[in-house]
């Protein structure tokens, strides 16, 4: 292993200060963005593992049951960090987003340095690597949390592992698994590093040679002395391997749901588009244009021709680097880095329906930008005015990646913003539809709200979610019947969708047809048994039919699953008070309204409890702070507490 030499210990210094300045800079301005309604309700925002901030039982949870299609309980942790820190201000959430890829570009920095004795050439991949245009997904998109925290551990493993070749000690390279099995809990995408370590035996290390594998001649057959042995370094490995195949299969498991079936997008369809992506990467790279957060699958409508020139190039670039390798090693070693970390991501297994992600390239993508770097490097060595061009040349690509990150991560302020961009990008997405017509449905843009959800469907007849969201905008504006018949509809096409059984109750509910809405809730229970809104919801109808004791099972079901959940706190200690069991209701009451101080239905139901256990005078004050959050239209709960206010204060019973 090179190390740099000490005079360059405050260019070294200079630098990170530099690189972290320029991260923090160009991605600083998030902390000032909303959360987007895309995962990120999902993952924190009406995430109750999340909402409730760190407590051991979420904890347990996180690692031990799957959220989302996913196991990454790092994650779910960091987040939960954060909302105990922050509560639910999504400027905290981006800001640690922030300082995790700082963090990881300034030591991705002096790792490469470290590794291979060059520094310059280490801090334009670094720089490249942190304000590159592709990196706003990971970044800016708070659900992108998962690629952040992971980067920074896939860069300590790799830190930790050259330090074990320096000198081998159980000690160092326990710290390389431990760092390696934090980062597939961060995020599975980290399964391929083992081969990354291999790929950095050969270059910079020089732990061994492949190509003595291959071609068995005497010069590359013989190990230098003070090397590891061939088997050795492939060996040592092995605890590495053991855990990317668990979490590989631990990750198939948990996203079994989202994987598309095989008739939906054929293998052979599948492979086509992966070798497009796998150019389209490489083509962003360099122009880093029309970025969105969602660029649809084209099924088997991709061009032959484009497909085949994707083949051929890749093929090319392949044997070049093959053929080169003997002397540049680094063109083999960067370029399989590359087409190494995409596997899991490059769509051979289709989880979700993109076609490609900017956030997929966040590790690759340095693989890649290896390879040019060094090459330039080689090319300009041995010449002063080379040299200098290209120091100009690199100072321009700082400016202008600068100013093209800086405008891509305007984007992302909120969802408005960045589902207008996506439609500008790409199209048709029925997506992107689907998503601006939710934005548009909470501003109370209702028309255009609904051209949206039918620009959705006329995409995508199938598109169950734009159907569920029409349904509930229907729903919301109080015309339940016609919610129904677009349930009715999403129905038809996956009556399997739990979440839609549950709506179509509600309507029902809503209609007064309360044995119908009965049956869907429970339908609903059958196809998701940990559906914590439709325990609710059952346990509700069960509480009208007069059985309170049922119903109070399933509130709590609810609650096990959603601990913070006024709404089910309320419920719960509403049936309870049907029992005559007013103490423990008093406990739900206090909960609801302790989690949520401005539900003015929780104090008001906490003051009713109070009253039941005898203790009228903060009984009194609940219902002065249910008076104070009231909203506009709760004007029959405003009368209700005033009558009892009037009867408490005088002294009646």
């Amino acid at each position: 292993m090179i190390i740099p030499v000490k005079r360059d210990r405050r260019a070294v210094l200079g630098l990170c200060l530099l690189l972290a300045v320029m991260t923090l800079g160009v991605f600083g301005q998030t902390v000032n963005y909303d959360f987007v309604n895309f995962d990120d309700g999902t993952n924190v925002y009406e995430n109750p593992r999340v909402i409730g901030g760190l407590r051991v039982s979420a904890v347990i949870r996180a690692f031990t049951e799957f959220h989302a299609a996913n196991w990454i309980p790092l994650t779910s942790v960091s987040y939960m960090l954060d909302a105990q820190l922050y509560g639910l201000w999504p400027g905290g959430y981006h800001l640690t987003n922030v300082v995790l890829h700082t963090a990881t570009a300034v030591l991705l920095l002096l790792v490469l340095a470290r590794m291979t004795g060059a520094l310059w050439p280490s801090a334009f991949v670094a720089m490249v690597f942190a304000i590159h245009p592709l990196r706003v997904e990971s970044v800016a998109w708070v659900s992108e949390r998962k690629d952040v925290l992971s980067g920074l551990f896939f860069v300590l493993t790799i830190g930790a592992y050259a330090l074990y070749t320096e000198r081998a000690s159980l000690g160092r390279f326990l710290m390389v698994v431990l760092a390696f099995g934090l980062g597939l809990m961060a995020k599975p995408m980290l399964v391929t590093l083992p081969f990354v370590l291999l790929l950095l035996d050969w270059w910079p290390l020089g732990r061994w040679d492949p190509l003595a594998l291959v071609y068995r001649t005497r010069q590359t057959d013989q190990v230098p002395r003070g090397h590891p042995s061939h088997d050795r370094v492939v060996y040592e490995k092995a605890p590495l391997f053991v855990l990317a195949a668990a979490s590989c299969v631990v990750t198939l498991m948990a996203q079994r749901p989202a994987m598309a079936p095989a008739a939906e997008i054929p293998f052979s369809s599948r492979l086509a588009n992966a070798a497009v992506a796998y150019v389209d990467y490489v083509g962003q790279t360099f122009y880093p244009a029309g970025l969105a957060v969602l660029y649809p699958h084209p099924g088997s409508n991709l061009p032959v021709a484009k497909v085949a020139w994707a083949v051929l190039l890749l093929c090319g670039i392949t044997t070049a680097t093959i053929v080169y390798s003997p002397k540049r090693p680094y063109l083999l070693v960067g370029w399989l880095w590359y087409l190494g970390m995409l596997v899991p991501v490059i769509g051979l297994v289709q989880v979700g329906n993109q076609a490609t992600a900017d956030r997929y390239t966040y590790l690759p993508q340095i693989g890649l930008t290896i390879l040019i770097t060094w090459a330039a490097a080689d090319v300009v060595s041995t010449r002063r005015y080379r040299r200098l061009a290209c120091a100009a040349a690199a100072t321009l690509v700082a400016i202008a990646l600068l100013g093209c990150t800086w405008r891509q991560t305007t984007y992302w302020r909120d969802s408005k913003t960045l589902w207008n961009r996506t439609l500008a990008c790409t199209s048709p997405n029925a997506v992107a539809h689907n998503n601006l017509g939710i934005v548009l449905n909470d501003a109370g843009e209702f028309e255009q709200a609904v051209k949206h959800y039918r620009e959705a469907l006329v995409i995508n007849p199938k598109f169950v979610p734009a159907y569920n969201n029409w349904g509930n905008l229907l729903f919301g504006r109080g015309q339940a019947v016609k919610a129904v018949e677009q349930y009715k509809k999403a129905l038809a096409i996956d009556p399997y969708n739990a979440g839609t059984q549950n709506n179509w109750g509600t309507a029902l509910a809503r209609l007064g047809q309360a044995e119908q809405a009965f049956e869907h809730f429970r339908e609903a229970l059958v196809i998701d048994p940990k559906f914590a809104d439709a325990h609710n919801n059952y346990g509700s109808v069960l509480a009208m039919r007069g059985q309170a004791e049922q119903a109070i099972e399933h509130f709590r079901e609810a609650l096990a699953l959603e601990p913070s959940n006024a709404a089910f706190h309320i419920n719960c200690g509403k049936a309870l008070l049907e029992l005559g069991q007013a103490e423990p209701a008093v406990e739900h009451f206090r909960e609801a309204s302790a989690t949520n101080p401005s539900d003015a239905l929780a104090h008001y139901h906490l003051g009713v409890g109070l009253v039941q256990v005898g203790q009228l005078e903060q009984a009194i004050d609940h219902f002065k702070k249910a008076l104070d959050v009231v909203g506009p239209r709760q004007q029959n709960l405003a009368q209700e507490v005033e009558r009892r206010l009037e009867l408490y204060q005088t002294g009646q019973p």
